[in-house]
């Protein structure tokens, strides 16, 4: 809940409602698992909630670590199924990358997670468990909504979780800490460049809207050049962010007329280019581009005026890089036998 609905609670339950904020310091500073724990609400104040509510925060089923020391947890979600959210530390950065929903309606044809299907959207509190139930909780200093799902497509719960994490009385992070990545959905991407100052991530990975259909079918409704010029309505020249997500596939986006294409498409806007080398994904007809032919991308686009960087794959060991995560663990660790804390992949069984 956020602060709002709180203070509804507290008014329901009879409570002052100062008692909200002391319920919202427990359940997102304190981070405390039981109500019980509230310990500066009266006793009879305690028990009365507790027989109508619950923290609701949910555990992890388990998680396993890369070699490089990315962390993969798997939750379960209320649907019986399981989401993944990824941990990347990186020097003294210790980056979230969060899941929205369980699966994906946007079908894009290099992601594990589109292939599955959609199976319904995360609630707030399932996304703030992610942040609540790692280990790395009281240490995360950045939080990427990259994970499962398309988040302008839970907007509402993606929404009221960016509340949490950034209001006073929420974890108080800056929205600074914080990036949203989006096919780019029309309406709802306006009301989070309203509603927020967190960064903005953009899916493209063709510039040319009938080549980036093929790879992305939600191209149809969500025009990239509808998207373009919604962001240019946006002051992106300060402290707050606009990227671009390229993942590159040799020999279908990856040559000179793309990367012009890019130059033209995002001429005018001061925002990074990030070059993604594609993870293999079963089945897929799709081949990683060569690194050189990357650096060659990266230098056309460099050359051009725009700040372009080739991100470094994480976890891919694990099925956590970009596009891997598909939030299917082992059969033992579904049912809670022999998991010891830590599911593994379907395909790594």
């Amino acid at each position: 809940m956020n602060l709002k609905e709180l203070e509804a609670l507290c008014n329901a339950q009879g409570l002052p409602r100062f008692t909200a904020k002391q319920m919202a310091d427990w359940l997102y500073k304190k981070k405390v698992r039981d109500i019980s724990q509230m310990t500066n609400l009266s006793k009879v104040a305690r028990e009365k909630l507790s027989e109508s509510c619950e923290v609701g925060a949910c555990e992890a089923a388990g998680c396993i670590t890369s070699t490089d020391g990315t962390k993969k947890y798997a939750f379960p979600t209320a649907g019986g199924r399981f989401v993944e959210a990824v941990m990347i530390p990186d020097g003294d950065r210790a980056t979230l990358c969060v899941s929205c929903q369980a699966g994906c309606k946007m079908g894009c044809k290099f992601c594990m997670t589109g292939r599955q299907g959609f199976h319904g959207n995360l609630t707030a509190a399932e996304i703030i468990s992610q942040f609540i139930s790692i280990d790395e909780s009281d240490i995360l200093t950045n939080a990427v909504f990259m994970g499962m799902g398309e988040p302008l497509d839970n907007w509402d719960n993606v929404s009221k979780a960016i509340e949490i994490l950034t209001a006073d009385w929420g974890f108080a992070w800056s929205p600074k800490r914080i990036t949203l990545s989006t096919i780019g959905i029309t309406d709802k991407l306006k009301a989070f460049l309203d509603g927020t100052k967190c960064h903005l991530a953009v899916s493209l990975h063709n510039p040319f809207p009938e080549e980036r259909q093929q790879l992305m079918p939600a191209q149809h409704r969500y025009d990239i050049r509808d998207v373009i010029s919604l962001i240019k309505k946006y002051d992106f020249s300060g402290q707050r962010r606009v990227s671009f997500e390229y993942t590159m596939f040799a020999g279908v986006n990856d040559d000179k007329r793309h990367a012009d294409g890019v130059i033209a498409l995002l001429k005018g806007i001061p925002c990074r280019v990030n070059l993604i080398r594609f993870h293999k994904i079963p089945d897929s007809d799709l081949s990683t581009c060569p690194t050189e032919i990357m650096e060659i991308f990266e230098q056309r686009l460099a050359n051009a005026g725009i700040t372009t960087t080739i991100r470094a794959s994480r976890g891919e060991d694990i099925l956590a890089a970009c596009g891997m995560l598909a939030g299917k663990v082992s059969e033992s660790c579904a049912t809670g036998n022999g998991c010891s804390g830590s599911p593994l992949p379907e395909s790594q069984n």
